[in-house]
C-alpha cells in the first residue's frame, strides 16, 4: 500500500513582518525552520509592493535574499483574477481591466515573476463578479479567461492554481471544480483553503464537503483556519477586511485534520501525482494562517504567529502520525 511523502511545509513570507522588509520576512522563515516561502508583498528598501511589481533588477535582489537565508520560493502569491469579471459599477473598489491588456501585460508579468524567482506555481484566483449576481451566472466568461491565463502559465512552463475565496465566481469548492472541469488543461489546478470557507459562514462539515468537491483538481493547500460562525447568509457577499476569527489549527474547526487523514488514506491522491510531475517530492501545505488579521489582498501573523501556527499544524500531523519537511539538526551539518 503506497504511503503518504512528508508533508512540503511553506509559508506566506509577509505575514511573518507589519514592515515586509525582505530581510525581516525572510529571517522569520528561515528562523521557525521553513525550506521555502511564498512571496506577496515585499518591501527592498524603497516602500512596500506586491511582488509583482518587481522589475528585473529587483528579482535577482530578492533571489539571492532567498539564498542568503537558504529557502526557496514554493509559489508566487499573485493577485491575478483579483479583479471585476464585467466593466461593472456595484458599489465595490474592485478595478478593472480589459481582458485583452490583462493578459498581456499582468499575467505576462507574473508568468516572468514566477520564473525569476524560481517557482513553477503561481497563485491566483477567479474574478470578482458583480456584487450582488450568482457566481454560476458567469461561468463561461470566467472559464473563457482564466483558460487564456492558464494557457499563457503552461506556455511559461508554469502551473496556475486556483484558491477557492469569497466573492469570487469560484468562492467554493464545487464552483471551482467546474471551472477546473471546464477549463480542463493541466496547467490548471485548484487549492483548498478551509479558513475561506469558514469565513463565509459555512459548517466544518460544509467546508470538508467542499474539500471533496475540489479534490480531482487539488494543487497545493493553504492552512488557515477559522472559529466555526454558521451562517444563513452563507455564500453572499462578505466584507473580507472585517473578519476577525482566523486561528491556528489547534483552536479552529478541526476541518484540517479530516483533510489530512483524507490525504493519508489517499496516499496523496491524484495531487501528489500532478505535483510529481513537475518536480514537487510531497503535497504542499502552505500556512496563511492570518492570525492577527486578514483583509481582502493579504493578512498579518507576525513572526511569533506564524511560528505558533506552523507548531500547531506539526503537531497536528505528529498527532496522525505522519510527517513533514521542516528542517532539524541534520541540517546544521
Amino acid at each position: 500500500m503506497a504511503t503518504l511523502p512528508p508533508f512540503l511545509l511553506s509559508g506566506f513570507a509577509d505575514e511573518a513582518s507589519a514592515t515586509k522588509l525582505i530581510g525581516e520576512e525572510l529571517a522569520a522563515m528561515a528562523a521557525i525552520g521553513l525550506r521555502r516561502c511564498s512571496l506577496r508583498f515585499v518591501d527592498l528598501g524603497d516602500g512596500v509592493k506586491n511582488a509583482m511589481a518587481l522589475t528585473k533588477k529587483e528579482v535577482k535582489q530578492v533571489r539571492q535574499r532567498l539564498d542568503d537565508f537558504g529557502l526557496e520560493v514554493a509559489t508566487l502569491g499573485s493577485p491575478i483574477g483579483k479583479v471585476k469579471l464585467l466593466d461593472v459599477e456595484d458599489g465595490t473598489s474592485n478595478q478593472y481591466i480589459p481582458f485583452p491588456k490583462y493578459l498581456k501585460q499582468d499575467v505576462a508579468k507574473a508568468c516572468d515573476i514566477a520564473a525569476g524567482v524560481g517557482t513553477k506555481l503561481v497563485r491566483g484566483f477567479s474574478y470578482y463578479h458583480p456584487k450582488g449576481t450568482e457566481p454560476g451566472d458567469h461561468l463561461a466568461q470566467v472559464v473563457d479567461q482564466l483558460g487564456q491565463i492558464t494557457e499563457a502559465c503552461a506556455a511559461a512552463d508554469l502551473v496556475f492554481g486556483l484558491e477557492v475565496e469569497a466573492n469570487l465566481v469560484g468562492q467554493t469548492g464545487q464552483l471551482l471544480q467546474q471551472i477546473h472541469k471546464q477549463v480542463n488543461h493541466p496547467a490548471m489546478v485548484l487549492i483548498y483553503d478551509a479558513g475561506n470557507l469558514l469565513a463565509q459562514g459555512y459548517s466544518p462539515d460544509e467546508s470538508f464537503a467542499e474539500y471533496e468537491a475540489m479534490k480531482a483538481g487539488l494543487g497545493w493547500i493553504h492552512v488557515k483556519d477559522y472559529r466555526p460562525m454558521k451562517s444563513a447568509a452563507r455564500g453572499g457577499h462578505i466584507d473580507e477586511d472585517a473578519l476577525k476569527d482566523f486561528c491556528p489549527v489547534s483552536r479552529g474547526s478541526g476541518v484540517y485534520e479530516r483533510v489530512l487523514r483524507d490525504l493519508a488514506e489517499t496516499a496523496g491522491g491524484p495531487m501528489l501525482k500532478r505535483m510529481k510531475k513537475i518536480g514537487l517530492p510531497g503535497v504542499l501545505l502552505d500556512l496563511e494562517p492570518h492570525v492577527r488579521g486578514g483583509g481582502q489582498f493579504g493578512g498579518y501573523s507576525g513572526a511569533d504567529g506564524m511560528g505558533i501556527a506552523l507548531r500547531s499544524l506539526c503537531d497536528l500531523i505528529d498527532y496522525l502520525g505522519l510527517s513533514h519537511d521542516l528542517k532539524t539538526a541534520d541540517d546544521l551539518l
